[in-house]
């Protein structure tokens, strides 16, 4: 694993709007928007989504994306996984990509809910085989019971979250490109979800995720950008980066989330050395 990589060179990404019909339109929005109109080549009106993106990700990085709604965190997130390809500059991928944008998507009302749980798995690049190992466990950690054997048409919007969570968060990825979208569960349950989360991260090779959860982001995250306009602004660790688009309490937030976490480690190191003493 390694040898996985994510490399983007000056990449860009457009979407023309070939609907632009007049000319005063063009006027409108030429120019007047901080850089994410413009015109292409054959003079039609495009959206420049990202713009000079350089990023070099390997083995072992854990990258938070902020920045507000329309940025272009959702966008970065498509063209790292390879669903957009760069409309200017390069993109690389060197690695399986598991992307989460949508919890639910992969899921069939119709079904049951271990029906899903092979549905979602394979969309996420597991093999039935894999997925089939994986049902009991998963469906331990929904505890939704007999409720795995009804359509998925009949469960709440919690239930599903449980079902998606319990899938993403039992797969083996190479790279994996989170958008965050998991805050229709209770207290208890996102507790164990993070649990899960962060033993996701430790076996990914590297993660990239989206998130207007300072929290989330300390827990998961050493490195954060942030995007704004469709460009990098600010590239850093998680509490200097944050504490320059939120400002200093946000900032001091993660600090005190990144002292919390430090101590839980060393307090688990030290029981861990502990017992090998003990052991001897």
């Amino acid at each position: 694993m390694s040898d996985v990589r994510v490399d983007a060179w000056d990449a860009g990404v457009d979407f023309p709007i070939f609907d632009a019909k007049t000319r005063s339109l063009k006027k409108a929005v030429l120019g007047k928007a901080g850089g994410t109109i413009g015109a292409n080549d054959s003079n039609v009106v495009v959206v420049e989504a990202l713009k000079n993106i350089n990023l070099h990700l390997e083995h072992g990085d854990r990258v938070g994306l902020v920045g507000h709604n329309g940025a272009g965190k959702s966008t970065l997130l498509r063209l790292l996984s390879g669903i957009y390809e760069p409309t200017r500059g390069a993109c690389k991928i060197n690695g399986r990509v598991a992307p989460v944008f949508d919890l639910g998507v992969g899921m069939d009302p119709e079904i049951s809910g271990y029906e899903n749980i092979l549905i979602r798995g394979m969309f996420l690049g597991m093999s039935r085989r894999e997925m089939l190992k994986r049902v009991d466990e998963i469906a331990e950690f929904t505890e939704l019971g007999d409720y795995l054997k009804m359509p998925l048409r009949t469960y709440s919007t919690g239930m599903r979250v449980r079902v998606s969570l319990g899938v993403v968060t039992s797969i083996d990825p190479e790279i994996l490109i989170l958008d965050e979208g998991i805050g229709a569960v209770d207290a208890d349950f996102m507790k164990k979800a993070r649990i899960r989360l962060q033993d996701l991260v430790k076996r990914s090779g590297i993660l990239v995720f989206a998130s207007h959860s300072n929290e989330f982001l300390a827990q998961l995250c050493d490195r954060a950008l942030w995007i704004d306009h469709g460009a990098i602004k600010m590239d850093g660790g998680i509490e200097e980066v944050v504490t320059a688009y939120e400002g200093p309490d946000a900032g001091a937030h993660v600090h005190r989330i990144l002292q919390e976490i430090a101590a839980e480690e060393g307090a688990e190191k030290s029981g861990a050395t502990e017992k090998s003493g003990d052991g001897a």
